[in-house]
């Protein structure tokens, strides 16, 4: 049983009508990757053990061109492998950032090392140890959105971002699809503004939340060069929101009344964890839900918790071509 068919057999009383099935490429699609290094080559975890990779075909071409060259360029200099223990990747176009994570700190004889490696191979190199950041160039990537309507996001190596390239575009507009009769709109688990600088497009007000300060950083720049007016946020788990909603006064919103929000729809895109106990209590106040899950089993657990709810549409994103995972966006409304 494939993963689409272990999915509609799961949801099959919860979704009557065909699931739409989003392909990925089989390789070549991934813009952001990580790997461990150990004796001298790229590790990842399988089946619960750590392999040794020499081939690895997902990443986007421009991270597949350069791995093998810095891996090289890594293996010969003392002063870039030693107590290294993690290389992260992430690209935009033909722009690539490189995280080099260390348990040692680093100095200015690894700056001068990475620089060499940033010249020969025309990438950008970050080193990171405990309470320590070095960067030879750029520490954050742009990428313009081509979609209607157009825009810009911003990333560092520590912001969550959609790692699927061709899938993302999509997604996006997958859920502006879903938008009917907008007002204001509350956003959970908003990242660095991947939905929500789009979706200010098309509702009045947005009001959204995320607990992770560097991503909060990077939506207030895209907010900043998008030239966009409507976007309210604030760094708030969602428990936290929940005891905002319940009148727990926090500075993080000391300019900002829950009460003069007009929500029509709320979005949520919570970690493979899915949604926090509680928050349905929220979520029970809204008419529309756009739930976007990296986990089926914690999406079906939360439509369990939403019994008031339906789903209306429903599609899949196959983001991690040849793996058991994936990902899926659903409309749900009150019945």
């Amino acid at each position: 049983m494939n993963k689409l068919q272990k999915l509609k057999k799961q949801l099959s009383s919860y979704y009557k009508k065909e699931i739409i099935f989003n392909l990925s490429p089989a390789s070549g699609y991934r813009s952001r990757c990580e790997f461990g290094y150990k004796n001298g080559s790229y590790t990842m975890v399988k089946d619960g053990k750590k392999v040794l990779l020499d081939h690895f075909d997902l990443p986007v071409s421009a991270i597949q061109n350069i791995m093998k060259p810095l891996l090289e360029a890594i293996n010969t200099n003392p002063l870039i492998n030693k107590k290294l223990f993690q290389i992260n990747f992430r690209a935009v176009n033909q722009i690539v950032l490189v995280t080099l994570i260390y348990h040692k700190q680093l100095d200015q004889n690894w700056l001068e090392s990475a620089r060499i490696i940033e010249t020969k191979l025309d990438i950008n190199v970050l080193g990171r140890s405990k309470n320590q950041l070095l960067a030879t160039h750029l520490t954050e990537l742009e990428q313009y959105i081509d979609i209607n309507p157009s825009y810009y996001l911003y990333q560092n190596d520590k912001t969550f971002y959609q790692p699927n390239a061709f899938l993302m575009p999509k997604m996006v507009k997958l859920v502006i699809s879903l938008i009917e009769n907008p007002r204001d709109l509350l956003e959970l688990y908003c990242g660095s503004g991947t939905f929500t600088i789009p979706l200010s497009y098309f509702f009045k007000n947005v009001f959204a939340t995320e607990n992770n300060r560097e991503s909060i950083s990077y939506l207030k720049k895209s907010i900043h060069k998008n030239h966009i007016k409507n976007i309210f946020y604030a760094r708030l788990s969602d428990i936290e929101l929940m005891d905002a909603y319940k009148g727990r006064i926090f500075r993080r919103l000391e300019n900002i009344d829950l009460k003069n929000f007009n929500f029509s729809h709320v979005l949520v895109d919570p970690p493979r964890s899915g949604l926090s106990n509680n928050i349905t209590e929220i979520l029970n106040k809204f008419d529309n839900i756009i739930y976007i899950s990296c986990n089926p089993d914690t999406f079906q657990r939360d439509l369990d918790n939403l019994k008031d709810y339906k789903i209306e549409k429903l599609e899949v994103f196959d983001q991690f071509s040849n793996t058991p995972h994936i990902e899926l966006i659903a409309l749900l409304i009150k019945h």
